[in-house]
């Protein structure tokens, strides 16, 4: 899973004082930051009720990602609900899955 580091991140859910809970999804990251951030993007069907049928949208979320995981550009990663971690993270990247 994770390799034994010390990251001395206090926002880390394995290293610092953060608990995961809540809801699990997977989605791409689009965006990395400088300041420990990343914005993945993952597909939802949405309901148009006039035509009877599905479309297809994305949605884009900031998540937290911790040092000792580090994702990069492109990879396919699963993220987990967490305490509010700033104004609009709420999630964290827990695994690398591809």
């Amino acid at each position: 899973m994770v390799e034994k580091q010390n990251c001395h991140d206090k926002k880390c859910f394995i290293h610092g004082h953060v608990k995961v809970r809540g809801r699990t999804l997977k989605g791409t990251v689009i965006k990395k930051d400088i300041s420990k951030t990343a914005t993945i993007t993952f597909p939802r069907f949405y309901y148009l009720p006039k035509y009877e049928r599905y479309e297809k949208r994305r949605t884009k979320l900031k998540v937290h990602n911790p040092k000792c995981i580090d994702a990069k550009i492109g990879d396919i990663v699963e993220i987990k609900e967490t305490r509010s971690l700033s104004k609009t993270k709420h999630f964290t990247i827990t695994k690398i899955i591809k």
